[in-house]
Protein backbone atom coordinates (compact mmCIF):
# COMPACT_ATOMS: atom_id res chain seq x y z
CA UNK A 1 0.00 0.00 0.00
CA UNK A 2 1.14 3.52 -0.74
CA UNK A 3 2.24 5.96 1.90
CA UNK A 4 -0.82 7.81 3.27
CA UNK A 5 0.69 11.21 2.38
CA UNK A 6 1.22 10.09 -1.23
CA UNK A 7 -2.35 8.79 -1.35
CA UNK A 8 -3.67 12.14 -0.08
CA UNK A 9 -1.63 14.09 -2.63
CA UNK A 10 -3.03 11.98 -5.48
CA UNK A 11 -6.63 11.95 -4.22
CA UNK A 12 -9.03 13.83 -6.53
CA UNK A 13 -11.24 16.52 -4.99
CA UNK A 14 -14.34 14.49 -5.94
CA UNK A 15 -13.19 11.54 -3.82
CA UNK A 16 -12.55 13.87 -0.87
CA UNK A 17 -16.06 15.32 -1.23
CA UNK A 18 -17.58 11.81 -1.23
CA UNK A 19 -15.66 10.95 1.93
CA UNK A 20 -16.85 14.15 3.62
CA UNK A 21 -20.42 13.30 2.68
CA UNK A 22 -20.04 9.77 4.06
CA UNK A 23 -18.74 11.08 7.38
CA UNK A 24 -21.48 13.71 7.63
CA UNK A 25 -24.33 11.35 6.70
CA UNK A 26 -22.95 8.19 8.27
CA UNK A 27 -23.49 6.20 5.10
CA UNK A 28 -21.89 5.58 1.72
CA UNK A 29 -23.38 6.78 -1.57
CA UNK A 30 -25.08 3.40 -2.06
CA UNK A 31 -26.92 3.86 1.24
CA UNK A 32 -24.98 1.31 3.29
CA UNK A 33 -24.19 2.51 6.80
CA UNK A 34 -20.58 3.16 7.82
CA UNK A 35 -19.30 1.04 10.66
CA UNK A 36 -17.77 2.90 13.59
CA UNK A 37 -14.33 1.84 12.36
CA UNK A 38 -15.04 3.06 8.80
CA UNK A 39 -16.34 6.37 10.07
CA UNK A 40 -13.26 6.94 12.26
CA UNK A 41 -10.86 6.02 9.44
CA UNK A 42 -12.72 8.13 6.89
CA UNK A 43 -12.76 11.07 9.28
CA UNK A 44 -8.98 10.81 9.68
CA UNK A 45 -8.49 10.79 5.90
CA UNK A 46 -10.76 13.84 5.54
CA UNK A 47 -8.81 15.74 8.21
CA UNK A 48 -5.48 14.79 6.64
CA UNK A 49 -6.71 15.90 3.21
CA UNK A 50 -7.81 19.24 4.68
CA UNK A 51 -4.45 19.73 6.36
CA UNK A 52 -2.30 18.71 3.38
CA UNK A 53 -4.23 19.96 0.37
CA UNK A 54 -6.86 22.54 1.27
CA UNK A 55 -4.80 24.67 3.65
CA UNK A 56 -8.01 26.04 5.13
CA UNK A 57 -8.30 28.72 7.75
CA UNK A 58 -12.07 28.38 8.23
CA UNK A 59 -13.67 27.75 11.60
CA UNK A 60 -13.30 24.11 12.76
CA UNK A 61 -10.96 22.91 10.04
CA UNK A 62 -7.52 21.38 10.20
CA UNK A 63 -4.68 23.76 9.36
CA UNK A 64 -1.57 22.92 7.36
CA UNK A 65 0.45 22.15 10.48
CA UNK A 66 -2.26 19.90 11.90
CA UNK A 67 -3.78 22.45 14.27
CA UNK A 68 -7.54 22.79 14.64
CA UNK A 69 -8.72 26.22 13.54
CA UNK A 70 -11.33 27.51 15.95
CA UNK A 71 -12.08 31.10 15.05
CA UNK A 72 -14.38 33.26 17.13
CA UNK A 73 -17.48 34.82 15.62
CA UNK A 74 -15.72 38.20 15.51
CA UNK A 75 -12.70 36.69 13.72
CA UNK A 76 -14.94 34.94 11.19
CA UNK A 77 -16.87 38.16 10.58
CA UNK A 78 -13.63 40.12 10.09
CA UNK A 79 -12.26 37.46 7.73
CA UNK A 80 -15.50 37.36 5.74
CA UNK A 81 -15.64 41.17 5.49
CA UNK A 82 -12.05 41.26 4.20
CA UNK A 83 -12.94 38.71 1.52
CA UNK A 84 -16.03 40.71 0.51
CA UNK A 85 -13.94 43.88 0.29
CA UNK A 86 -11.30 42.10 -1.83
CA UNK A 87 -13.99 40.75 -4.16
CA UNK A 88 -15.62 44.17 -4.44
CA UNK A 89 -12.26 45.78 -5.28
CA UNK A 90 -11.79 43.30 -8.12
CA UNK A 91 -14.98 44.54 -9.80
CA UNK A 92 -14.78 48.24 -8.91
CA UNK A 93 -16.26 50.23 -11.75
CA UNK A 94 -16.82 47.15 -13.89
CA UNK A 95 -19.99 45.42 -14.91
CA UNK A 96 -20.21 41.72 -14.19
CA UNK A 97 -22.63 41.16 -17.08
CA UNK A 98 -24.62 43.37 -19.40
CA UNK A 99 -27.60 42.34 -21.49
CA UNK A 100 -29.88 44.09 -23.91
CA UNK A 101 -33.58 43.57 -23.45
CA UNK A 102 -33.75 41.55 -26.66
CA UNK A 103 -30.97 39.22 -25.43
CA UNK A 104 -33.12 37.90 -22.61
Amino acid sequence: MKDINEMIQQMPQAVYERLVSAVELGKWEDGSVLTDEQRASTQQVVMLYQAKKLQQTDHFTIGQRGQINELSKAQLKKQFQAQVNDDAADFKGESIAAFKNDDL
